[in-house]
């Protein structure tokens, strides 16, 4: 008698899991639907092909997709995650290695939903948490362009370095589930064309938030528009900290002007900053080709956004310094070593030698990109095809952990700065795990 009860309690209990695991695996490999299910496309208009080629940039496809002395977008780029290694796949229209036998709704699915052809699922370092705000048009257009703009490359992808059985795919879907929006870009009917304009290029193929915004336990951008208020407000990446986009006097754009954000994006540089770190690689290949509308559509957007002034602080504010202590070490580095470019009043030699005085790498908390650029030196920004002369060298060579600390704690504390003195420890960690920055920078030539 009690088997059998048993027997039966267990049967009750069986079909409620399997019918689960069914539901499970159905979820976890269906494929999204795409508007272009029944559209068959082989050839395409040059206009079509230019404009996925604008698209494109604007995407900054090549950060992630392309190599130095390698064919554009034919991948390689290792990316560190907190799991292990993965890298870039080549997204060249060639049929084995590449995207050439991807159909229209193919290429959809994998660029907006992060679903490759067969249910793989794509790891979100594809950022389609963003691009699914593309419009179909956008979509169509960016197809035309990697089907007929770009030479297909012979070369094969390089497995993740992630082990079994952290390198299954299929949780990724449940992933996305909570923390993917899967709608295009609508606009607000309370604000203008420009302003839509510039929201749909920063949340959507501008894809911001996936170095600005800070990410929750589930490596989650925390919000993905102007509706959440971590939404670009600054975060910590791949050792370098992004910057807040939002109003904050201190650490974002709340001291700059429109025509100061449009400038920065087009030329690398304006009286507050130049480009550096992974905003390089992004100048290089991207903003600068962006129309003039598109960049005040930018502008326009970011400056809409509110600081916090409960965590960006008491607004900056200059203060002289009258004598530089002899006896301070980091004082005497700077006088030394950084003076003649930045100058002993902080001031630095705008729109060449960017302020140390009110930077945000010396208000933020987040040290990292201090001892980072201190440590290995800038990216060489090329504008207009033009390389710059002005390169910030990498001092790992020349100072001790201790002697960086002294001198970033020095800048950090120095004329109203005060993003607190920065700990040897800090510097050792980030020498071990960064290296110096390439003298060559991947500018890509599409065509």
């Amino acid at each position: 008698m009690n088997n059998r009860r048993f027997a039966r309690t267990a049967g009750w209990l069986v079909l409620p899991c399997v019918v689960a695991a069914g539901l499970l695996a159905w979820y976890v490999t269906r494929q999204p639907a795409s508007p272009f299910e029944q559209q068959q496309a082989t050839s395409f208009e040059p206009t079509l092909v230019s404009r996925g080629e604008y698209v494109a940039r604007v995407s900054d496809c090549v950060a992630c997709h392309s190599l130095a002395g390698k064919q554009p977008f034919a991948g390689g780029l290792e990316m560190a995650t907190p799991l292990g290694a993965i890298h870039a796949t080549n997204i060249t229209p060639d049929r084995e290695h590449g995207i050439g036998a991807y159909s229209l709704a193919d290429f959809d699915r994998a660029v907006r939903h992060g679903v490759a052809p067969g249910g793989r699922r794509l790891y979100p370092a594809m950022p389609y948490p963003s691009y699914v705000k593309l419009s179909d048009d956008d979509v169509k257009a960016l197809y035309a362009f990697f089907m007929q703009g770009v030479q297909p490359a012979n070369q094969a992808n390089i497995p993740s370095d992630i082990p079994w059985p952290l390198n299954m795919r299929w949780p990724i879907a449940l992933w996305n589930g909570v923390f993917a929006p899967t709608a295009t870009y609508a606009a607000k009917p309370g604000q203008d064309a420009l302003w839509n304009r510039g929201a749909y290029i920063v949340q959507g193929p501008g894809h911001c938030g996936s170095c600005h915004t800070p990410r929750g336990l589930a490596f989650n951008e925390k919000a993905l528009d102007e509706s959440g208020a971590p939404f670009l407000a600054g975060a910590l990446l791949d050792g370098w900290y992004a910057p807040s986009l939002r109003q904050d006097h201190n650490t974002g754009l709340g001291r700059w002007s429109e025509a100061q954000i449009v400038q920065f994006l087009k030329t690398g540089r304006n009286a507050h900053a130049v480009v550096y770190g992974s905003m390089t690689e992004a100048f290089n290949n991207s903003t600068q080709f962006m129309q003039d509308e598109d960049l005040a559509a930018i502008a326009r957007y970011l400056k809409s956004l509110p600081g916090d002034p409960q965590r960006d602080g008491s607004p900056w504010q200059y203060q002289a310094v009258a004598n530089t202590p002899a006896q301070n070490p980091g004082a005497h580095t700077y006088a030394t070593r950084c003076a003649s470019c930045h100058g002993l009043d902080g001031k630095g030699q705008p729109e060449w030698m960017p302020p140390l005085a009110g930077a945000t790498s010396a208000l933020a908390k987040e040290d990292a990109s201090a001892i980072n650029i201190t440590l290995n030196g800038s990216q060489r920004v090329v504008a207009a095809g033009m390389p710059d002369a002005y390169r910030m060298p990498a001092f790992r060579e020349q100072l001790s952990d201790q002697e960086i600390a002294d001198v970033l704690s020095y800048v950090r504390g120095t004329w109203g700065n005060n993003g607190g003195a920065i700990n040897a420890k800090a510097v050792g960690k980030l020498r071990g795990h960064t290296d110096p920055a390439s003298s060559s920078p991947i500018i890509l030539h599409m065509r």
